[in-house]
């Protein structure tokens, strides 16, 4: 029997930051993941403290950055990789009303940090934004599919990662400890985003799911070095490569691509750049999303040794190191979690 303080399911957003816990505390660990569920690898990694439809301040935004970025760095070192690319997000604004509108959002207390309340002219021949942009601080984009597969590939050499399916059924959980096939642990934490649905265990809890599907194009006249926000993202990634996306499907819950999804992205694409470029791939994701925009945290209501870390929707890259700090605090401290990630709030 091998004997650990922690079973992991899923080595996603969620179960990294987790991990990386775990690994600074000392926690001896496993972790179960056949990466069926790829919404972490396949997104563009935005950590954006606003709301940009709106111009309102994403929950909690000071406190994750303050939590994340310090945590991605860590990783580069742990992997030796670039993973954080700092870039400002750039708010298309499409009339001299929206203009006042950033200037209105600009001003107030909770954003004032984060909007900068000097507008961008467009100086780009082959963007169209006559009315300028807004600037957006302390954002930027992780390379989450680098850090999902080198840290696989950290765990691997470590010995900690089982690449199969886990089998909720085969789990024998007992008064203080859980038993999968030769692994004995305190605790296991599912972590396993949309894949949640068919735990047996948590599939009560309103994990909703939203897919999308995101192109990269190759536009080497765009020559930009920001992230742009209009009716898409357009993130650059490099050697003249750009993330287009992302759509929003609430009824297909399948992984295939869809000439619908591209032609979407596509007439949205062709109303804010101008120049030529070339589709080379089109990707789809499951994002574990909840209906009130929180993660799902928390122990099962019957097996006090079974944990969910799950829910972070489209903003896991800020919110991961926070849940699982959360999570971590709470198993090991007894803390309590915040109200509104607890998954008591739906009991």
């Amino acid at each position: 029997m091998k004997q650990v303080d922690y079973i992991i399911v899923g080595n996603g957003l969620a179960g990294i930051a987790f991990c990386e816990l775990l690994r600074t505390h000392n926690k001896d660990f496993v972790v179960f993941d056949n990466q069926s569920q790829q919404s972490s690898s396949v997104a563009a990694g935005l950590y954006n403290p606003v709301i940009l439809k709106r111009f309102t301040k994403v929950w909690k935004a000071k406190d994750q950055l303050e939590l994340a970025i310090p945590k991605y760095e860590e990783l580069e070192k742990l992997l030796n990789v670039k993973l954080d690319y700092k870039l400002p997000v750039h708010r298309k604004l499409t009339s001299i009303e929206e203009q006042n509108n950033w200037f209105t959002a600009s001003d107030q207390p909770d954003l004032c940090n984060f909007l900068s309340t000097r507008l961008i002219k467009n100086e780009n021949p082959s963007i169209d934004a006559k009315f300028g942009f807004g600037e957006v601080l302390h954002s930027g984009r992780i390379n989450t599919s680098q850090l999902t597969i080198s840290y696989g590939d950290f765990l691997n050499r470590e010995n900690r990662l089982y690449k199969e399916e886990f089998h909720h059924n085969q789990l024998d959980i007992q008064e203080h400890k859980v038993q999968y096939k030769n692994i004995v642990s305190k605790y296991i934490v599912f972590a396993e985003g949309f894949g949640l649905h068919i735990n047996p265990f948590f599939n009560n809890l309103p994990l909703n799911g939203t897919k999308g599907e995101m192109l990269t194009i190759k536009a080497p006249d765009l020559k930009m070095d920001f992230i742009l926000k209009s009716s898409v993202f357009i993130v650059p990634l490099g050697q003249d490569l750009y993330w287009i996306g992302a759509t929003y499907e609430r009824e297909d819950k399948t992984h295939s691509v869809t000439s619908e999804a591209k032609n979407e992205l596509l007439e949205k694409l062709k109303k804010v750049i101008t120049c030529d470029f070339e589709v080379l791939h089109q990707v789809a994701g499951i994002r574990p999303t909840t209906k009130d925009r929180r993660p799902l945290v928390g122990a099962h209501s019957d097996y006090k040794n079974l944990f969910v870390l799950n829910g972070l929707g489209t903003r896991g890259v800020m919110m991961s190191p926070f849940a699982a700090e959360q999570l971590f605090n709470h198993i090991e401290q007894g803390s309590d979690l915040d109200k509104e990630i607890d998954i008591s709030r739906f009991h």
